[in-house]
């Protein structure tokens, strides 16, 4: 008989890459994945990129690399975490990743035994909550409202429990809520932190797909004990295909995370990284953000509005101001779960909300994606949904 890991028992297949199979179906309306618009992917820019690197660099590309990344892509990064996160930084702090998830993956094998307490927030990343069970920790949700994480529930947690070792949040465009931290909520986070001394894992995925509103300052560039690790990605903002993330975070803990990525995969794809140096290098990056925003920023007024025309009284939903995603709140009998199922019969998906909340719970919710679906579906699919809603409340 074959005998596994104890921490193969907390790992089960993930809700969202399950459904994820789905977008293959031309004929179900998925709102399920996180998936950014594959129409809008610089394929042609990146064309060019790629014969530019095998021409120039073939053989290097197709080598080993250092496991800390190209020194001109952490360069760059290091650049734009300045112009759009405020964040000073160098190259030298900054590790390339398989895409953040890998990020995530290493946060959880760096600080937490078996035992130790993770801080999230009340509802999470899932990715993440998964990535941080393979160590399995002790999750203790921190209550949100409308603008994230409450400080003062942070604080009563942090005042009792002694075994805190790690702390997760997304404070802009949050996943799965798409929630932002307001700039008080941000000064006092780090007021707290620097009082309790516990790391931090400050994912931010989803900064630069704002729509609307002041953009806010990343916890990174208030951090001044060295104890936000940030991590980022180009997934969202260029192509997640290419799986190029990265870490930044001071000296001594990024070390512990270089330790990591020697151990789990040696270094991130050469190829990757190379081509990705060269389209930065001969295109605006910033000029295809600004396309992709305008783009999501019209989908999710749509939705927006789609869910006021066809949703029931009685059923809520977060107003983004960025990201990918919406959070709806349906009556507190009603199970988003068992609704799923009747609305994949009407060929339109969701994620239900339970998985988002490691300790469980909170059936009655759901997440919804607006970037990945044309106008003209995500009308229908709305209005799909709508009808199923109805007919079960």
């Amino acid at each position: 008989m074959v005998r596994f890991s104890s921490r193969m028992d907390q790992l089960k297949g993930s809700e969202i890459r399950e459904l994820l199979k789905l977008a293959g179906d031309p004929n179900v309306i998925s709102f399920a994945g996180g998936l950014p618009a594959r129409e809008f992917f610089p394929v042609e820019g990146m064309k060019k990129a790629a014969m530019a690197v095998m021409d120039e660099s073939g053989a290097d590309a197709m080598q080993y690399s250092s496991t800390e990344g190209y020194p001109a892509l952490r360069q760059k990064i290091a650049e734009r975490m300045k112009a759009k996160n405020n964040i000073d930084t160098t190259a030298d702090n900054i590790l390339i990743t398989s895409g953040s998830q890998q990020g995530l993956d290493f946060s959880g094998r760096v600080f937490l035994n078996k035992g130790d307490v993770v801080l999230l927030e009340s509802p999470s990343y899932l990715g993440a909550i998964n990535a941080f069970k393979t160590c399995e920790p002790r999750f203790i949700e921190v209550p949100t409202d409308e603008s994230g994480m409450i400080m003062e529930e942070l604080e009563k947690i942090l005042a009792a429990e002694k075994d805190v070792k790690m702390i997760y949040v997304i404070p802009d465009f949050q996943n799965p809520t798409g929630r932002t931290w307001n700039l008080e909520k941000r000064h006092k986070f780090m007021e707290i932190i620097n009082k309790y001394e516990v790391p931090v894992i400050e994912d931010n995925p989803y900064g630069e797909l704002r729509y609307r509103g002041e953009s806010m300052p990343a916890l990174k560039s208030l951090d001044t004990k060295g104890l936000v690790i940030f991590l980022g990605t180009f997934s969202k903002i260029l192509a997640p295909g290419y799986r190029l993330g990265w870490v930044c975070a001071d000296d001594e803990i990024l070390a512990k995370y270089n330790f990591m990525e020697q151990a789990a995969s040696l270094q991130s794809s050469s190829v990757s990284q190379l081509e990705t140096i060269k389209f930065l290098e001969m295109y605006n990056l910033d000029d295809h953000v600004a396309k992709i925003c305008e783009v999501y920023g019209k989908r999710r007024d749509v939705m927006m509005k789609a869910m006021e025309d066809y949703f029931p009284e009685g059923v809520s939903w977060v107003y983004p101001d960025g990201g990918l995603f919406t959070w709806v709140t349906l009556p507190e009998h009603m199970n988003a779960r068992e609704l799923a199922t009747k609305c994949l019969e009407k060929n339109v998906a969701y994620v239900p909300g339970g998985s988002f909340f490691p300790n469980g719970g909170h059936e009655n919710t759901f997440r919804m994606n607006y970037s990945a679906m044309p106008e003209d579906k995500i009308i229908e699919g709305i209005k799909r949904l709508g009808e199923v809603i109805k007919e079960n409340m």
